[in-house]
């Protein structure tokens, strides 16, 4: 049986897993569109929603490893910040650029 902290950081490291899978799907359609509109400027959406797909999934090894430590510490506010930031210029990326 895990502890309740264990668990814990089991649920925001899944919760954070999902997050950036469904980033990196979204990083695939872009791809394909992108593909076939024949590359261009529609290229560097698809280079920043790699980018925070993988920023994502690096948070959230970074939370649940912070979470599994026998003393965690207070949460970063910095880490959900920048992604958040990484997430709104992806965002308006592909409203300029697709």
């Amino acid at each position: 049986m895990t502890t309740p902290r264990g668990a814990q950081a089991e649920r925001t490291g899944l919760a954070w897993r999902r997050t950036a899978l469904s980033s990196a799907a979204c990083t695939v359609l872009l791809l394909h569109s992108a593909a076939q509109r024949h590359w261009g400027g529609t290229l560097i959406p698809v280079l920043l929603a790699a980018g925070t797909s993988a920023l994502l999934a690096a948070i959230g090894r970074h939370r649940e490893r912070a979470l599994r430590a026998a003393e965690p510490g207070p949460p970063s506010r910095l880490l959900p910040a920048i992604a958040s930031l990484a997430v709104i210029a992806t965002a308006a990326s592909v409203l300029v650029f697709h």
